[in-house]
């Protein structure tokens, strides 16, 4: 059985640099940088035993959340890219991403697999989005996973193909 909890919800205040997590937490950010795809965020993971850092790129257009993780040596899973699939809002420098629970994981040249349309459809029998929106959130994932395929399983190359190009350090 899926674990039931509310769409996460994060904030991004490029002014601050600084990244509040869905638990609230407020986390530094070393790098924000706005381009016309979307907005891209790199910062450490404090503490953390396994991730050193993360950079991600939120994307409007697509919906997507596209990060890739740095490990600790000694430390890496069997994947290159995590996408989230998010709606993405602004209101002046705050960005904001409401996760809608469907996740990919991209293995570069070999796989793309989607995690968690059980959350989907717990979130919607338990009236905590609207069928409207988890809709909205498999169409995306879907899309995406077809780009992706379609590009060698390459999200990096979908991504351009899609008007939305991204640097990674």
């Amino acid at each position: 059985m899926a674990h039931i909890h509310p769409p996460k919800i994060e904030y991004f205040d490029l002014d601050a640099k600084s990244n509040t997590d869905p638990k609230g937490y407020l986390r530094s950010v070393d790098e924000f940088r706005l381009t016309p795809a979307g907005l891209y965020m790199f910062r450490p993971l404090a503490g953390h035993p396994k991730i050193s850092h993360f950079e991600s790129w939120f994307l409007p257009k697509l919906g997507l959340r596209v990060t890739r993780q740095s490990w600790h040596p000694g430390h890496r899973l069997d994947f290159d890219f995590y996408v989230d699939v998010v709606e993405i809002s602004a209101i002046g420098s705050v960005w904001r991403t409401t996760d809608l629970y469907l996740d990919l994981i991209v293995r570069t040249g070999r796989s793309v697999s989607v995690l968690d349309t059980d959350e989907l459809i717990s979130a919607v029998q338990h009236g905590l989005i609207s069928p409207e929106r988890a809709q909205w959130a498999l169409e995306n994932t879907y899309s995406a996973v077809s780009g992706i395929s379609a590009h060698g399983h390459d999200v990096v190359r979908w991504l351009a193909y899609s008007g939305c190009p991204t640097t990674w350090r």
